[in-house]
């Protein structure tokens, strides 16, 4: 009987071959599963981050308008009381300490403290006229005042920035803000928005970091408050004040807020003047800002406001996003 015929034996070189093929198919196949595995890892990480993004936006959005909401309560609290003047005795002044935002959502059954997300915010608001508005150092065809530029330069010296600071500052704003002639002019500066943008005038850091406690710079002329204002301030608006004088301003509005400007007048020492383009007791200008930390990243939203007599309005937002060990 015949046997059944026999399979050649494989040489040595074809079974390594086809070990090696394998072995090649498989790297292959597990290469391919990995990065299928890591782009969808990828791509629901990058969902998750857009989603906490908006989320975040969306609860700064909320406070921004809460805090529009007290600014508008306080205006109407104001009217009733009597004369209209802004002080540090305000609701608004009273800044938001970082809590836990599922503290807020007590009232809902469904959040409480221990269901909510690992999430902090925070919020102040800060009148933006206890600041000098470095926009009045130049009237509406680009020249200098020069009682605002004496102004300013009191305030650099007091607050310890370079002696030039003052008509550097001063000259860069000229330029911006000086009129073009007809047909336009396509190496005219920008006009600068906010304090950074002086950048762009060729005003330095260096120059503009030791007043940047005491000065702003908002879209129109405004008078400082002198209700809100530092000591160092209000050396640059009231003219014949000393900083000893000033300090005793700040102690006494403490005690009693000034309403008027006669009020204010009656407790300036001899040969300081008035002026109530120049100073005031009441704001129309807000900064609002409103912190939201999610782990280590944090989340900073800040907004220009203005106050009028019916409305709060928003001039302008800005947001920026950094981790915490960046701070």
């Amino acid at each position: 009987m015949r046997g059944l015929p026999q399979r050649p034996a494989r040489r040595p070189g074809q079974q390594g071959a086809a070990l090696l093929l394998a072995m090649i198919i498989l790297a292959l196949v597990t290469t391919l599963a990995a990065g299928m595995v890591w782009q969808q890892a990828r791509a629901v990480q990058v969902e998750a981050a857009e989603r906490a993004r908006a989320q975040s936006a969306w609860v700064l959005t909320g406070a921004l308008d809460w805090a529009r909401l007290i600014l508008r309560e306080d205006l109407r609290a104001a009217q009733r009381r009597g004369p209209l003047y802004t002080s540090l005795g305000d609701s608004w002044a009273t800044p938001l300490e970082e809590a836990r935002l599922s503290s807020f959502l007590a009232a809902d059954q469904d959040n409480n403290v221990d269901s909510g997300p690992e999430a902090f915010i925070s919020g102040r608001i800060v009148d933006a006229q206890s600041r000098y508005n470095l926009r009045n150092l130049v009237d509406g065809t680009g020249r200098i005042v020069p009682v605002q530029l004496a102004g300013l330069q009191r305030l650099a010296q007091a607050a310890g920035a370079p002696g030039s600071a003052a008509d550097e500052i001063a000259q860069a704003l000229a330029r911006a803000y000086a009129p073009v002639a007809a047909g336009g002019n396509p190496q005219a500066p920008i006009k600068p928005q906010q304090l950074s943008d002086l950048r762009w005038l060729g005003v330095d850091d260096a120059t503009l970091q030791p007043l940047r406690p005491f000065v702003t710079l908002l879209p129109v002329l405004t008078p400082v408050n002198a209700n809100t204002a530092p000591a160092e301030v209000l050396l640059a608006a009231i003219d014949g004040l000393d900083l000893g004088s000033a300090q005793r301003i700040v102690q006494a509005r403490q005690r009693n807020p000034y309403t008027t400007l006669p009020a204010l007048q009656a407790v300036l020492p001899q040969g300081a003047t008035l002026d109530a383009t120049r100073v005031g007791v009441f704001s129309a200008w807000f900064v609002v800002t409103g912190r939201l930390r999610l782990d280590e990243r944090v989340l900073e939203q800040r907004s220009l406001l203005q106050r009028d007599l019916d409305r709060v309005t928003v001039r302008r937002t800005e947001r920026r996003s950094f981790a915490t060990s960046a701070r």
